[in-house]
This record gives structure tokens, sequence and C-alpha cells, in this order.
């Protein structure tokens, strides 16, 4: 036998190295190549500690899939935009636009103050009443690609169903989702098994009613003795 393959035989599993661990799901297939895997997924698991990189591993530069994208343009923030600025550098642009070389050289050389006017008490209820914080990113964490693309769930609510969901699946206020028959036959959501969900495991709303016709929620998962499979379905 090799040295190589002694190594390697000698070498600690993944689901082994697993074990050892406080937070498994910080260990990474390559943490059993390190000299002491131990030592490191007890450093990765440790509190307030900060991860490498996720594209030290990968062969391109940092980054470099982000060339030949077309940045979109930068907008201003909404607390600066309600004060209607940008509606006067518009209609400024435009009559700078109409205006003569010869003009816009005069005008450079007698340049006047004052030309985009607005209201002092707008400026400071804007600054100082209405301005919002900027999302910032966390300690430690790093942009990636991508990052820009992914949806934030951070204010998401499982099994709340905004108005414009609601308006999307052509919803009525009482009406069930499209999805609580297939609920019904094959169980809650696995990731979400206590969730409270009307027409499955919670009463349906009042003057709602159990059926199959247009705006009826399905039927009522119970057992052979009539005892609700999921939770108190009848309330």
């Amino acid at each position: 036998m090799s040295n190589k393959q002694k190594k390697l035989l000698a070498r600690m599993k993944v689901a082994e190295l697993k074990t050892h661990c406080s937070k498994p799901e910080v260990v990474e297939v390559w943490d059993t190549t390190a000299a002491d895997p131990r030592l490191l997924v007890y450093l990765k698991a440790y509190r307030n500690t900060i991860p490498v990189p996720s594209h030290w591993c990968q062969k391109r530069k940092y980054l470099q899939g982000k060339r030949g994208l077309e940045k979109p343009p930068w907008q201003l923030p909404s607390f600066i935009e309600a004060t209607g600025i940008q509606k006067l550098r518009d209609a400024y642009a435009e009559k700078e636009d109409t205006k003569k070389l010869k003009q816009k050289g005069k005008d450079a050389k007698t340049a006047k103050l004052g030309k985009i006017d607005i209201d002092y008490q707008v400026l400071h209820d804007a600054f100082f009443k209405f301005q919002t914080k900027p999302k910032m990113t966390k300690v430690g964490e790093l942009y990636y690609e991508g990052k820009e693309y992914e949806m934030d769930l951070k204010g998401k609510k499982p099994g709340t169903l905004t108005e414009e969901t609601r308006e999307a699946l052509g919803m009525t206020d009482d009406g069930p989702p499209p999805w609580l028959i297939n609920m019904q036959r094959y169980g809650p959501p696995p990731s979400y098994p206590s969730l409270k969900i009307p027409g499955l495991s919670a009463p349906i709303p009042p003057g709602a009613q159990f059926g199959y016709h247009p705006g009826g929620w399905g039927k009522p998962p119970v057992d052979e003795y009539g005892t609700p499979i999921y939770g108190d379905v009848f309330g």
C-alpha cells in the first residue's frame, strides 16, 4: 500500500467529523483534508467566527463573471425623490439642451445661484423626518456574484399571503389557496409541520364551506374514525 493510500485511509470522513462539531452545518467536504480537522471545525463553529470567503476555491478571479453586465443607473433614495428635486433637475436639463453653445458659455461666465429652488422645510423634513436607514451588510458578510438577485425573506412569514399574491392567484377574501387540495391529500409542508393552515390544521374562515365547488375548501383530512389528522380543522 502506497503512502498516498495510507493517508486517504487515515483521513476522517465527513460524517464522522460532523459528530465532533457542535454545528454540523459548518462542516464542508474539504475540511477533512486539514492538518487538524477537529480544531478547524471547532474554530468554524465558534461564536462570532467570520467564515472564509466562498470564492477562495474558485479558479477564476473574484467578480470576473460581472464583466459585461450592464449596470443599472443609480436611483435616488425614496425620501430624497419625494422632495421633487429630480423633476426640477430634468426640467433644468431639458432647458440647457435647448441652449446654443454660445449661450452656455455666457452662462458659465456669469453663473447664477438659485436656479433649482426647493423649500427649506421640505429638505429638512426629507433628511430629519422621513430619512430611512439604508440596508447595510453585517460584520464579516462579503459580497459575492448574484447576491443582489437573491430574494430577501427576512420580513416574510410562512402561511401569510399578501394582497398582491391573492390578486395574482385570483383568490377571493374568503377563498382557499390553490394548493390546499394537494396539502389535504399529502399533508403539510415538511419544513413547517406545525404551521396552522386553514382547511388542513386550522378552522376555515367564518361563512366558508368545505367542498369542491368554486370557493370550496376541499375535504377535511380525517381518519376512518372522523378524527382530524393534522390538527383541529373543525374548530
